[in-house]
């Protein structure tokens, strides 16, 4: 047997029990045939079964501090999953609003285009203006909160 072949055992052996059926099968077909890698699997079995008897116990303040953690990070997982349902229902708001109201708006646009004598280019760039300025104005409302909002949790720490 090669060397690299003793070497891949040696890695499959301390993967332990996460080796699918045929892994497993060719370790145990190379323990078989080599004595040396069967020491080291004892050894390391040996081990693994002397730190899996210790006991290991935390400190009191450790326990509590790491409780503290993950509380902390849970309710902040539930805020942004509740945020991002406000987010969602928001954006499915404006999306139907949009679908019904847009040809209300194209029409009105028109008629108030052709009552003015304005060409259509314009009165059309005036629609599509009048149609994206909102959304890029929240948009740019909420880019600088978001930035103040990081800004300020970056000054807190």
């Amino acid at each position: 047997m090669s060397g690299n072949a003793h070497d891949e055992t040696r890695e499959k052996i301390a993967l332990g029990t996460s080796l699918s059926g045929e892994q497993q099968a060719l370790v145990r077909a190379h323990l078989y045939e080599c004595e040396e890698c069967r020491k080291y699997a004892e050894a390391t079995s040996s081990v693994i079964r002397t730190l899996r008897s210790m006991p290991i116990a935390a400190d009191a303040r450790l326990v509590r501090a790491t409780q503290m953690r993950v509380r902390f990070h849970a309710s902040r997982l539930r805020e942004t999953r509740e945020r991002m349902w406000l987010v969602g229902m928001a954006c499915l708001g404006v999306g139907l609003s949009a679908t019904l109201t847009v040809p209300f708006l194209w029409r009105l646009f028109a008629w108030m285009g052709e009552r003015a004598g304005v060409s259509a280019p314009i009165w059309q760039t005036g629609f599509m203006f009048f149609f994206i300025a909102p959304a890029l104005l929240v948009g740019l409302l909420l880019l600088a909160r978001g930035s103040d909002f990081v800004n300020n949790r970056e000054r807190s720490r």
